[in-house]
């Protein structure tokens, strides 16, 4: 009979356990929790203030804080965090928040900063669903994720925002133009 050792976890798919933007203020502009680790919105918030206060100034951009990993990227004025078990693999995490971080960048064509992020929520959420769904990572390619929410930079420089064309409104425009073309025939 061999001798009980240390229970290795079964790997899973549910890989990230949290996934939140802070400002520089320590402020949350942007959560999603995919599992039952924090269940309510005072631990979340609780947590997202050790997290912030642990990881502020610290020069490394993965740490470890009570039994999970914690990788942190920052951006202009916002701190991206993606939080995982102890047992979970770091540069599988770091891959999503470069994930994170990049497609936010490319939509924009510029570094993501807080302006832009509390004005355009919706496409920001959009970003993060399609890189990450209840825990499992669907999309580490930046270029996959804007891709697929088939993302258009806004027509006018000064605009801030992006438009989501073909996803959000369906855009009629398109069909509509055809359609008259075809009438004329």
């Amino acid at each position: 009979m061999e001798p009980a050792g240390p229970s290795v976890p079964e790997p899973s798919l549910y890989t990230v356990k949290a996934l939140f933007i802070l400002d520089s203020d320590g402020q949350r502009l942007l959560a999603k929790y995919y599992d039952g680790t924090f269940p309510s919105p005072r631990e979340q918030a609780a947590f997202e203030r050790k997290v912030f206060s642990k990881t502020r100034g610290v020069g490394g951009d993965v740490a470890c804080l009570q039994g999970l990993t914690v990788v942190r990227a920052s951006s202009a004025d916002l701190l991206f965090y993606v939080v995982g078990s102890c047992q979970e693999n770091e540069l599988l995490l770091a891959a999503v928040l470069g994930c994170l971080v990049e497609a936010l960048g490319r939509v924009l064509r510029k570094e993501v900063e807080k302006r832009w992020l509390l004005e355009n929520m919706d496409g920001a959420f959009l970003v993060v669903d399609e890189i990450v769904d209840r825990g499992v990572i669907l999309e580490s390619d930046p270029q996959q994720v804007v891709q697929r929410l088939s993302l258009r930079a806004a027509p006018e420089p000064a605009a801030y925002g992006f438009v989501l064309l073909d996803y959000l409104a369906g855009s009629s425009a398109p069909r509509e133009a055809a359609g008259a073309a075809g009438c004329r025939e």
